[in-house]
């Protein structure tokens, strides 16, 4: 074959015509809902004698079905079109060092069926298997055909290296980057199976599904065991050249950006080298200790004792505060984004936490975003999960029909 044969174009294939308008009105029905076959005709270009050959195609293929008809004011009743959402399904799957919560969607993105489970794994393997585990339990209750569960995405902490099977940076799960747990959790779900950061994750799900829906460039900042970030530019995520775009958590710290002495005495108590040292819910727990706070202690009784007054608890809460804001402030600078949202257990206390953040963000910059709660709660890794999954998940419905 010659170079010029080799640039030739394809020659017009029928079958390839024919699936490509089976895609264009199935993304059509998908997008924008219920039509009739001449509205498709009408809004596609296409004669109506192919939207009925695709129609009926796309039908016996199960991906769509009749939904109603449309009596116009003159004229015969038309037969309505939509997708149907039970052609497949995806699983959304996210691990976090106290919880595993499962989901599995329809085609719609609608939950159908849900599992939260204690994450008590003493080990790593221990841990992917209880993911495989509890999915395979949620399918098998659910009574649908496993074989329409096509796609999985984990969400986890730390930055999953596809050319190495492993996941870096996830300190808060003990063995959690050794190769192989990933291959492990495919394998006994027999799923093509995506790894992506829970602060990633969580983004889109606050994209698809919370507040940052009508956001041009937005944030989401995870507080908790550790600090993550994940972002999310006109509706595609921003993960960098290697995967750890967001990793904020180790940026250094510097304690003299303390508004004041009384923070900077408590944090001889607790040090700070990195942002994730001074900002997490540890930081919390240490700094209501300095303050004066005594007992067993985890962020949330901090929290729950600033609510019923303890001035302690509020002083601590407030240097939180205080700290988010040199956060958002820096992530500010760099990205310039609309809109930060506050998630996490740490995030998830927004109502004590913004006036703090919004009033020092004033002192600190003049690039102030909106900061507001994440809309999602503790859904939100889980939802992002969903919402990734069922972009392959459709993908393979369509190409399986």
């Amino acid at each position: 074959m010659t170079s010029s044969d080799e640039g030739a174009e394809q020659p017009w294939n029928p079958q390839r015509q024919r699936s490509a308008n089976e895609r264009l009105l199935w993304e059509r029905l998908r997008s924008g809902g219920a039509a009739s076959r001449a509205q498709l005709a009408r809004e596609t270009g296409l004669s109506k004698p192919t939207v009925s050959s695709a129609l009926a195609a796309l039908e016996q293929a199960g991906l769509v079905r009749e939904a109603g008809t449309h009596a116009p004011e003159r004229g015969r009743t038309a037969v309505l079109y939509a997708p149907d959402p039970t052609a497949g399904y995806a699983l959304g799957i996210d691990i976090g060092r106290s919880w595993l919560r499962v989901a599995l969607a329809d085609l719609d993105g609608t939950v159908v069926a849900r599992c939260d489970v204690r994450n008590q794994a003493r080990t790593a393997n221990t841990m992917a298997d209880l993911a495989v585990s509890t999915a395979r339990g949620l399918v098998a209750d659910s009574a649908l055909d496993p074989r329409k569960v096509t796609h999985a995405v984990v969400g986890t902490p730390g930055v999953y290296d596809e050319d190495k099977r492993r996941v870096r940076y996830a300190q808060q799960l003990p063995g959690w980057g050794r190769p192989g747990l990933f291959d492990r959790i495919r394998d006994g779900l027999g799923l093509p199976v995506a790894v992506q950061n829970d602060a990633n994750l969580a983004a889109l799900g606050e994209y698809t599904y919370g507040v940052g829906a009508d956001s041009r460039l937005f944030v989401y900042v995870m507080i908790g065991t550790g600090l993550g970030m994940g972002i999310v530019n006109e509706g595609r995520l921003f993960t960098g050249a290697h995967g750890g775009a967001g990793e904020i958590g180790f940026l250094p710290w510097a304690a003299r950006g303390e508004p004041d002495s009384e923070a900077r005495t408590a944090d001889t108590a607790h040090t700070a080298d990195s942002m994730e040292d001074a900002v997490s819910a540890e930081a919390v727990v240490q700094a209501a200790r300095a303050h004066g706070m005594t007992g067993p202690l985890t962020a949330k009784d901090v929290f729950d004792a600033a609510r019923a007054g303890d001035p302690a608890a509020a002083r601590a809460v407030e240097q939180e505060g205080e700290r988010l804001a040199h956060t958002v402030a820096v992530v500010s600078a760099v990205l310039d984004p609309d809109l930060v949202v506050l998630g996490g257990g740490v995030g998830h206390n927004a109502d004590l936490l913004l006036r703090t953040v919004r009033q020092t963000l004033r002192t600190l910059t003049p690039l102030r975003p909106k900061v507001a709660p994440s809309g999602l709660g503790e859904d939100a890794v889980l939802l992002g999960a969903v919402a990734t999954a069922l972009d392959a998940a459709r993908d393979l419905a369509f190409e399986g029909r």
